[in-house]
C-alpha cells in the first residue's frame, strides 16, 4: 500500500515515557483520546497489502527514503513476477522480503539513524505513546530502517501510528541533521503475528537483527532497542 506519510511536523509528543513503560499520567490529555478514525482491516491501494484491527499484534518496518530505492524493488518483482495480489506466505512475496532485508542489513544510503541524536528521537517516539495507543512488545531502530511489534490498542488505527511516529520524527530528525526533503520511504511493511509461536520468532529476528548486520556482537549491546532496553541499560 503506498501510504504518501506527510512530514508537516504535528504536535510535539512532550515528556517521553521511559523505555517499556507506559506513557506518564502527565501526558496531555489529548495523547489519551482515542482517535475518531475506524480500524479498516485489510486495505490495500498498491502492492503491499496492509491489516488493521484492535488487538493484533502487528510486525512492522519502515525505511529511511534512500534505504532500498524503489527502482530496486520495481526489478526485483518484476524478476519474481510478483502484481501484488500475492499472499504473505508465497515464496515469491517470501524470497522479495529476504531481499529486502539483506539490502536494508548491507547499510545502504545516508544511514541517518546511524547518528545517536536520530537514533533517540526515533526511539523516543516508539515510546511516547506505550500504554495508550498501542503495546509496545520489541523495538529495534538500525541504522536505516525500524522494526517494531505492538499491538494496536481500540480506536488508534495503524495507518495513524505510522503518521505520527513517521512524521514528527521525519522533521526533528531533518532539524538536527541541517537539512529538508524526504526522510522516510512511503512504503511501510507489516505483517500480523498469527501465533505464540510467530510472536516468538518476531521478536527474536527484530532483536537480533543488529547482530546478524555485524553492528553488535550481542544483542544486548545495541542501545536503540528493546534489548538493550531488557538488560536494564536505559538511561545510561
Amino acid at each position: 500500500m503506498n501510504h504518501a506519510e506527510s512530514e508537516k511536523a504535528p504536535a510535539s509528543p512532550g515528556t517521553l515515557a521511559s523505555p517499556g513503560t507506559p506513557a506518564s499520567p502527565g501526558t496531555p490529555a489529548s495523547s489519551r483520546q482515542r482517535s475518531t478514525a475506524e480500524h479498516r482491516g485489510w486495505t490495500s491501494r498498491g502492492y503491499l497489502p496492509h491489516f488493521d484491527s484492535p488487538h493484533v499484534v502487528q510486525s512492522v518496518t519502515f525505511r529511511l527514503a534512500d534505504a532500498v530505492p524503489q527502482h530496486v524493488i520495481a526489478n526485483w518483482r518484476e524478476e519474481l513476477k510478483l502484481s501484488g495480489g500475492e499472499t504473505a506466505s508465497d515464496p515469491r512475496a517470501i524470497e522479495l522480503r529476504k531481499r529486502i532485508e539483506k539490502y536494508e542489513d548491507a547499510g545502504y544510503g545516508a544511514c541517518y539513524l546511524r547518528d545517536l541524536r536520530v537514533a533517540e528521537v526515533v526511539q523516543k517516539a516508539l515510546l511516547h505513546f506505550d500504554g495508550t495507543r498501542y503495546r509496545l512488545i520489541a523495538w529495534c531502530v538500525m541504522p536505516n530502517h525500524v522494526h517494531v511489534l505492538f499491538e494496536l490498542l481500540p480506536g488508534f488505527p495503524l495507518a495513524a501510528v505510522l503518521h505520527s511516529w513517521k512524521s514528527f520524527t521525519a522533521n526533528e530528525a531533518n532539524r538536527l541533521l541541517g537539512r529538508s526533503g524526504t526522510f522516510w520511504q512511503r512504503e511501510y511493511y507489516d505483517r500480523f503475528i498469527r501465533d505464540e509461536r510467530h510472536l516468538k520468532a518476531a521478536i527474536e529476528y527484530i532483536e537480533n537483527n543488529p547482530v546478524k548486520a555485524g553492528l553488535v556482537r550481542s544483542l544486548q549491546e545495541w542501545r536503540f532497542s528493546s534489548a538493550y532496553a531488557r538488560s536494564g541499560h536505559c538511561g545510561n
